[in-house]
């Protein structure tokens, strides 16, 4: 009779759970205690602020937030698709407004003594707009590809404006990858991408440059309707992107086009723009194997890096962990995504695949440029490292993502509406 009641009890306790991929919930979690240590062991040389209680703070309170989320039928958000994209941008268009400067950008509404980033929700707004059009517009015909870039092009262009850089680069690989998922013809995307390929080619070397529009106008007559009219506006395109992006390059503030360019070699300006990652590659290097060990990492310790507690702070995990450290977090973080991509391919609708690789597209490019950009294989854009840099509307924003692919999981086998 005892043992009959406990099975009633837990069955009680975790109806509604039962989908969950629990490993999902732990390994973003641990990631968030090892930052904590990570962030204790930063802020000894830094000010009075406990970097490390406010993140586990948030992070505790963001947890709780995608387990609730989690709870709650995904398939409900398709009717709210276009109050979650009016909130979005009429948010983005608040800060432009009211907005705070912080980082050579405006990007924050400060509400009660706290600093809220509406471009880091809009990311989860925008995956949920997108699936929900995708999921109803073919994505192999040119009307579905055009609804999805529009549902894009605003908020984008209100997150490029402030200038917030690495967000708009970050909005751009999500549409990217929910498009390729949603059997978008891979030429099409590559038609997409090239005139970005063309404007940087253009300074490289005027030869390739032509050579890349001749075959971006072949690919258009193989993969789109009217082939000539296509092929002619596909090579035209890239032939005038050159002078596009000088226009684009003007917009940028002058630290975000070190930021860009710095990084092929930061030696150009080593006491400037180039400072960041010389100190970073520094410190990853110099801590070997093993590491030096917690609180004994010397640039961590005596300030060498800066904004380490944020966009930096994978350099601390290879100064004071070393090499096996760096490879410890990298395998997480891709069990992570993996364990993203496996729910997408089994969730029961389009829409509920959708956003979980949708949120794969952003973890992932967050992920790689972030760790790139330490060790000198990316440009300084100052994408944070999920789950790990400091930063209470990315942390939130992480864990909201996080609960809604939960939520695909927990309802993948319930067709009814049982709850």
């Amino acid at each position: 009779m005892l043992d009959f009641h406990i099975r009633r009890n837990w069955r009680s306790l975790t109806h509604g759970w039962q989908g969950i991929d629990w490993l999902l919930f732990w390994l973003p979690s641990l990631v968030v205690l090892f930052s904590c240590v990570l962030l204790n062991s930063v802020q000894r040389s830094m000010d009075e602020f406990r970097y490390d209680i406010n993140h586990f703070i948030m992070g505790f309170i963001s947890l709780g937030m995608a387990l609730w989320i989690a709870r709650q039928r995904y398939e409900a958000l398709q009717q709210w698709k276009w109050i979650i994209y009016a909130i979005v941008n009429a948010s983005l268009i608040l800060v432009m407004l009211i907005g705070t400067i912080g980082s050579g950008a405006q990007s924050w509404i400060g509400i009660g003594g706290f600093y809220i980033q509406p471009s880091e929700f809009a990311k989860v707004g925008l995956i949920i707009a997108l699936a929900a059009q995708l999921c109803r517009r073919d994505s192999s015909s040119v009307g579905g590809v055009v609804s999805a870039l529009g549902i894009t092009a605003l908020p984008w262009l209100l997150i490029f404006i402030q200038p917030d850089l690495g967000t708009s680069l970050v909005f751009g690989v999500i549409v990217m990858g929910m498009l390729y998922w949603a059997n978008c013809p891979l030429g099409w995307l590559i038609l997409l991408t090239s005139p970005l390929v063309a404007a940087i080619l253009f300074n490289v070397s005027i030869p390739v440059w032509i050579l890349w529009s001749v075959v971006m106008g072949l690919i258009a007559w193989k993969t789109l309707p009217w082939r000539w009219f296509s092929s002619i506006l596909a090579t035209a395109i890239n032939l005038i992107s050159g002078k596009i992006g000088d226009i684009f390059w003007g917009l940028l503030q002058d630290y975000q086009k070190d930021r860009l360019i710095l990084f092929l070699d930061p030696d150009k300006d080593p006491l400037g723009g180039g400072y960041h990652l010389i100190q970073s590659r520094i410190a990853i290097g110099s801590g070997q194997l093993w590491g030096q060990g917690l609180g004994e990492g010397t640039q961590t310790q005596l300030s060498f890096i800066p904004e380490q507690h944020t966009d930096f702070i994978f350099s601390a995990v290879g100064e004071e962990w070393g090499f096996i450290g760096c490879l410890v977090v990298l395998a997480v973080y891709l069990l992570i995504c993996f364990r993203i991509l496996i729910i997408a391919q089994n969730a029961k609708d389009d829409f509920g695949s959708l956003i979980a690789v949708g949120v794969f597209s952003m973890l992932v490019f967050q992920i790689s440029v972030n760790i790139g950009m330490t060790i000198g294989l990316a440009p300084i854009t100052g994408i944070p490292l999920p789950w790990m840099s400091y930063g209470r509307s990315a942390l939130l924003t992480n864990f909201m993502a996080l609960g809604l692919v939960q939520s695909v999981a927990n309802y993948r086998h319930r067709l009814k509406f049982t709850d």
